[in-house]
């Protein structure tokens, strides 16, 4: 708790004790009997209850002040002021100090779970590094601010030590704690040649590091102005709040005024009507609405960017949760992008088509060579001249052997007769001097949890369609794989934007499209789509740019913990705004009719307010 929230808290017991005091005093005649004079006990109470009003309500009695100063006279302070002068003025004082006691109760309550709110947000801001070294040519170490760091400086980072800047390890392996920015628990391990990102941690031995990007273009910078700004891009409901509370208050102060005068003039009973309207007034305050909308948000926000998940505003958590179609790019967002091989046909001879693969392969660092190298437990020696075939494969020969390795084209110009293989993937065929040898099939491993996802999105009626690059027997495979509704191959950057735009256009009314890719060659569909959600992103300027939605590790469950966060978060609104005004107007025509007393519309009044603010901070709790 901050000292500023400590203090508050000790004004409001010393203020409740004190009142408590002069109730209880007062309710046993004791005050009546001491000063024995009713003139002088009625001055002697009403001293007493304006000093304690004073002490609890003087930050409420300037901001009213200061407000009408700048022209905004119609809000909560001077709904409380109004009320509660109106009780002093019909001799009602314990009535006036327990509306603004009991105001300032449920203000300090509503504050507190800001701060804690805050406090989540303000953890996160710990990836910030507090300092570079850089090493000189010397040797020597120089600390530095990160911001004054230059590209390509070497910086030296020793265990326990933040990441300062993007770059690549040229010295050292180290194993790097990603928790504040990916929510991934488990340490990465990183050697010379692997890129790290600042704001990770360096746990166990020191490393020198090449500065990639500046600090203004790092991954911690952008993080920490999306999560700073995020409060600034507002959902329909919260600007929708924020209208209702402009006209709500003007429209409560006069509807409360011809209450009185209606009321008094019929009746000619003012003090009653009196009564009914300051009770009107104090059940009025829309406080509890125009705090817990945006504090759900709020919370919602930070609790996501703690599991990994970056929102760029409520406005997009809302827009989320009410998207109907969700596309999907494969290679890396469905798919792990990682090639393996899956068959090697025919079965018998597949020790030597491996063999020849790999000699044809083996200088080659493409994601399907590696996943051929792979199948070899020992290096083989090769003395093979390697010849790349642009579009088909390689040819491989040391004067005596003459080796093929790709495509069915590649076997085919070459004078190869053979019958291709009917499989799902990419076939890369293999044939040594004039003998046609066989075929591997490797394939693009299906994440672990992309199944899961997509089978939510089916379960919840929602729309699943697959873009793709990769051939349409490839797609078509995954696409019935996962049980994805639709899915289109073969689509070049351009034409996902053109079957995107079909989609939009083809949507119904308030139905929105989300599009999930990896962030870098999907820039255009993610920033064109409804919510643009971007794999992997950290490293990665496109993702963080172009997507409303950033899952900071490569891990597609992130998806349903944001949908899930969404829904609830969405939810939680609506219950705060049904409950709120459902409570008060209910109080409202009691107090109408004369069946609510003060305390009543008070008790209502922080009732409710503490209620939604408590409900609030459930948003973004899911398990």
């Amino acid at each position: 708790m901050s000292k500023k929230l400590k203090k508050r808290l000790i004004r409001i017991i010393v203020s409740l004790v004190l009142f408590l005091t002069i109730f209880i005093l007062e309710k046993t005649n004791v005050i009546s009997n001491v000063t024995n004079n009713g003139v002088i006990t009625f001055w002697v109470l009403f001293s007493i209850y304006v000093l304690i009003y004073l002490l609890i309500a003087y930050d409420i009695l300037f901001k009213a002040i200061r407000n009408i100063m700048h022209g905004q006279v119609f809000d909560e302070n001077f709904l409380m002021i109004v009320a509660t002068f109106g009780a002093f003025a019909i001799k009602e004082f314990p009535e006036a100090v327990a509306v603004m006691l009991f105001y300032q109760i449920g203000e300090f309550f509503q504050d507190l779970a800001v701060s804690r709110s805050r406090k989540e947000i303000a953890s996160l801001m710990d990836i910030r590094p507090d300092f570079a070294n850089i090493v000189k040519e010397d040797g020597s170490l120089e600390l530095t601010d990160p911001e004054l760091v230059e590209v390509d400086n070497i910086i030296r980072v020793n265990p326990g030590e933040k990441i300062p800047l993007d770059g690549v390890i040229i010295s050292g392996s180290s194993s790097i704690d990603s928790k504040a920015l990916t929510g991934e628990s488990l340490p990465v391990d990183v050697i010379e040649g692997s890129k790290v990102i600042s704001g990770t941690i360096n746990l166990t031995s020191t490393i020198d590091i090449r500065v990639e990007k500046t600090f203004e273009n790092s991954a911690v910078n952008k993080i920490l102005e999306l999560v700073e700004n995020a409060s600034n891009v507002k959902s329909k409901q919260e600007n929708f709040i924020s209208k209702f509370a402009k006209w709500y208050t003007p429209i409560v102060v006069f509807s409360a005024l011809i209450m009185l005068l209606l009321g008094g003039l019929i009746s000619k009973d003012w003090v009653t009507w009196i009564s009914r309207s300051l009770n009107f007034l104090v059940i009025s305050c829309p406080c509890a609405i125009v705090i817990s909308v945006p504090l759900s948000f709020f919370t919602s926000i930070g609790r996501a960017a703690k599991l990994g998940i970056l929102i760029k505003g409520s406005l997009y958590l809302e827009n989320f949760n009410n998207a109907k179609t969700f596309i999907f790019d494969k290679t890396g967002t469905l798919t792990k992008g990682n090639f393996v091989v899956t068959k090697i046909l025919p079965k018998e001879k597949m020790e030597e088509i491996a063999k020849v693969a790999y000699i044809c392969e083996y200088n080659s660092s493409h994601p399907i060579a590696l996943s051929i190298k792979s199948l070899m437990n020992e290096v083989v020696d090769s003395s093979f001249k390697i010849d790349n075939v642009p579009g088909l494969g390689i040819i491989a020969s040391d004067g005596k052997d003459t080796l093929y390795c790709g495509n069915a084209s590649l076997l085919k110009e070459n004078g190869f007769i053979f019958k291709e293989v009917d499989e799902v993937g990419t076939l890369i065929y293999v044939a040594k001097n004039k003998e046609y040898l066989g075929v591997i099939v490797i394939e693009d491993e299906i994440k672990e949890e992309s199944k899961e996802v997509i089978s939510y999105l089916n379960k919840n009626n929602i729309k699943t369609i697959l873009l793709s690059g990769d051939n349409q027997k490839v797609v078509d495979h995954v696409s019935e794989e996962l049980m994805i509704h639709e899915a289109y191959g073969e689509l070049l950057p351009v034409d996902k934007v053109n079957k995107l735009e079909e989609i939009l256009s083809s949507k119904k009314k308030g139905e929105l499209v989300a599009y999930v890719g990896d962030g870098i060659n999907d820039a255009p569909v993610l920033m064109r789509s409804d919510i643009g959600i971007s794999m992997g992103g950290v490293g990665s300027d496109a993702a963080i740019e172009a997507s409303d939605i950033v899952l900071m590790h490569d891990d597609l469950s992130s998806l349903l913990k944001a949908k899930k966060i969404a829904k609830k978060t969405l939810l939680i609104v609506k219950e705060n705004i049904i409950f709120a005004i459902g409570v008060k107007i209910a109080i409202l025509i009691l107090s109408i009719f004369g069946l609510a007393s003060i305390w009543l519309a008070v008790f209502g009044d922080v009732g409710v307010a503490v209620h939604c603010v408590l409900n609030a901070l459930r948003s973004g709790r899911i398990k």
